[in-house]
């Protein structure tokens, strides 16, 4: 199978894109057999590095480009947002299991929603998509839960027990282009 991939630069999906990975060996290529694929190739040089994408591949047209946007805007996402206190203070393996705890809460109190079914049918699972960001503390992550709630976005804020103490949130499944707005501020965990 090697021997018949062209030098190719990335596959454009339905729901997004994802890049070849060369390694000395082999090709990581993450592909969808379900769905439709569209395949766009471009010649690789070192003025143009494989890790340096163009913004439009060769032979794109703005219509794909923009239907490219509009697939990664829609995919589905769940939102983990942990507290950096907790981060600097607590065992790694301690945050990483509150923010277990409350995505797979999430999930199962919406099991039977369209976009959960979706995020976790057999077709999807092993293609999650999930973005962890963080908040200073206990107020800020006590403030987000209120805007989720007063926008109508179903999420979970893990209260860790018996210390009582609010540690993460999670939100259910979503469309990226629904639910980002109330996640713009933050930063990503690092």
């Amino acid at each position: 199978m090697m021997a018949a991939l062209p030098s190719l630069c990335r596959f454009t999906t339905i729901l997004g894109s994802c890049f070849i990975t060369p390694s000395p060996r082999s090709f990581k290529i993450r592909v969808r057999p379900h769905l439709p694929i569209c395949l766009t190739t471009r010649k690789l040089s070192s003025s143009s590095p494989m890790s340096q994408p163009s913004s439009q591949p060769a032979g794109a047209t703005k219509t794909e480009s923009a239907r490219a946007e509009n697939d990664q805007e829609d995919m589905l996402v769940q939102y983990v947002v942990l507290r950096r206190d907790l981060i600097e203070s607590w065992p790694l393996g301690s945050v990483v299991t509150q923010g277990c705890h409350a995505s797979v809460c999430a999930i199962w109190s919406h099991k039977d929603d369209p976009h959960t079914l979706q995020y976790c049918s057999p077709e999807t699972i092993d293609s999650m998509h999930k973005v962890t960001l963080e908040v200073k503390g206990e107020t800020q992550i006590l403030n987000l839960s209120e805007k989720l709630t007063a926008g109508g976005i179903a999420h979970k804020l893990w209260i860790e027990q018996p210390e009582n103490i609010p540690t993460c949130l999670a939100t259910k499944p979503y469309p990226k282009s629904i639910v980002s707005v109330f996640f713009k501020k933050l930063k990503l965990c690092k």
